[in-house]
């Protein structure tokens, strides 16, 4: 079976898997560090994604964080969004909190994604079309964060609900820890752009989370702007409680 043989989730996960698997070889075997050895992995994850992507799914659009943007790709109702390495500065200090991000934006909503956590236990790619068992509940929550630079909104609805920041890496690594239960909630602001949130939010919609703007607004993509400054990923009992406190905050 080729890849253009794959259905969309199919071929999402198998790509950021297969990107992963680049990202670890460039790591353990190109000798470089620091910046130089994110600009190269960044390099060649990239090229292998889109010339997979372009491969497999000629009629779709792309937009990657790592090429320049083709504005076409507005008309396009179906556009693959991808950050092939989420964290660089995870990835080249060695640590395990960085991801690679696959996703599919169907009329600007974020339908298909994976997200692969290469660098962590087991290398799993979490995919929108399978589920992780739902955790139980938690009395008080647990909130991803920024290692170098936490949201004052996180920090304060944290302190008001009674919970405990976790600093984390990339954007991908901080939302699957709230899909695979290790947290109840990343809020994030401050700046991001689509290919840091949308194969994370397909991925977390997937699973029955919660995923908005911090002001409670949907999430679009494939805009002319990349920007998406902002996001909430949370266990669905906790949103209206976290919305309310992020209003009270602004």
């Amino acid at each position: 079976m080729t890849l253009a043989d794959l259905d969309d989730a199919a071929l999402a996960a198998r790509l950021a898997a297969e990107a992963g698997r680049i990202l670890l070889d460039v790591r353990e075997e190109s000798g470089l560090a620091g910046k130089a050895l994110g600009d190269e992995a960044d390099a060649r994850a990239n090229r292998f994604l889109c010339e997979a992507i372009r491969a497999a799914r000629p009629a779709d659009a792309l937009l990657s964080e790592e090429e320049r943007d083709d504005q076409l790709r507005c008309e396009h109702s179906r556009v693959w969004i991808i950050d092939p390495l989420d964290g660089t500065r995870e990835y080249s200090e060695g640590r395990a909190d960085w991801a690679v991000h696959v996703a599919l934006a169907v009329d600007g909503v974020a339908e298909i994604g994976a997200v692969a956590l290469p660098g962590a236990e087991g290398s799993p790619v979490l995919r929108s079309d399978q589920r992780f068992p739902s955790p139980a509940a938690r009395d008080r929550p647990r909130f991803v964060v920024s290692r170098s630079r936490p949201a004052r909104e996180a920090a304060e609805v944290a302190k008001a609900l009674g919970g405990a920041l976790i600093p984390m890496g990339s954007a991908g690594a901080k939302a699957m820890a709230v899909v695979r239960g290790e947290a109840e909630v990343y809020l994030h602001s401050g700046g991001q752009h689509e290919w840091d949130s949308c194969a994370p939010v397909a991925v977390a919609k997937a699973h029955g989370l919660h995923c908005s703007r911090i002001d409670g607004s949907p999430l679009i993509y494939n805009r002319p702007d990349t920007n998406l400054p902002d996001l909430l990923i949370c266990r669905p009992e906790w949103a209206e409680r976290i919305l309310a406190e992020v209003a009270r905050v602004a």
